[in-house]
């Protein structure tokens, strides 16, 4: 191979001169350069050996392992909104409870308006249902469509809407006659003597006017 470095000899230079290399035969025939095993590379943070730039230059797959991607979420695109913010609020709607004081205080009420119009056995026997009612529905014993059914039942008897509130409870005998059968026979009682006592009281309302009107009549001029 030296022989390729040398240029032909030349014969007027003596047998003793040193010979000419060509710089031009150097380089085409040279190839790669190899890096020297002296030099040292420096390691890079992540600790994947770093490959010298000679040969990243040529084109050739680095050597080693590949460093590990990173996977951290990229950011939202512009105008979007994080996924927290999109979720619909779940807003549980929960009906109100209905309370006992609620439906039995109007009842021993309109009871309370009867005592001293109605029979004194009549009364006691009424008083017995409503504490029927009272025992199963603080034990737990009623359901819910009957506690909403007797609130809407007191509601109709307080507003002396007597049809309303004794269609309610013919209701609540076809549907609910287990749960309701030992304590709606008072309530029903109850519903007919205020009825009853409004009735009379409306009848001596009207009579107590017609009097009152025919004491101011003057006889005639």
């Amino acid at each position: 191979m030296a022989e390729l470095y040398v240029k032909p000899g030349n014969k007027e230079r003596g047998w003793n001169d040193p010979p000419q290399f060509s710089y031009g035969l150097q380089t085409l025939a040279g190839g790669l350069k190899r890096t020297p095993l002296t030099k040292r590379v420096a390691a890079s943070q992540d600790g994947s050996p770093r490959v010298p730039t000679s040969q990243t230059s040529t084109g050739l797959p680095p050597m080693g392992p590949t460093p590990p991607v990173s996977k951290a979420p990229r950011p939202p695109p512009v105008g979007s909104c994080p996924a927290s913010s999109v979720e619909p609020a779940n807003f549980s709607v929960t009906e109100s409870e209905t309370l006992l004081e609620d439906v039995l205080k109007p009842l021993e009420e309109a009871l309370e308006d009867c005592r001293g119009h109605t029979k004194k056995q009549v009364c006691d026997d009424i008083s017995r249902r409503l504490a029927l009612l009272q025992e199963q529905w603080a034990g737990g014993k009623l359901s819910v469509p009957v506690k909403k059914r007797m609130a809407l039942l007191v509601q109709e008897l307080s507003g002396h809407q007597w049809e309303a509130a004794d269609d309610i409870h013919r209701s609540l005998m076809v549907d609910h006659v287990t749960e309701v059968s030992q304590w709606m026979v008072g309530v029903k009682r109850l519903i007919a003597e205020k009825r009853n006592l409004s009735s009379e009281k409306e009848a001596n309302e009207e009579k107590s006017t017609d009097t009152a009107e025919e004491n101011q009549m003057v006889p005639g001029v």
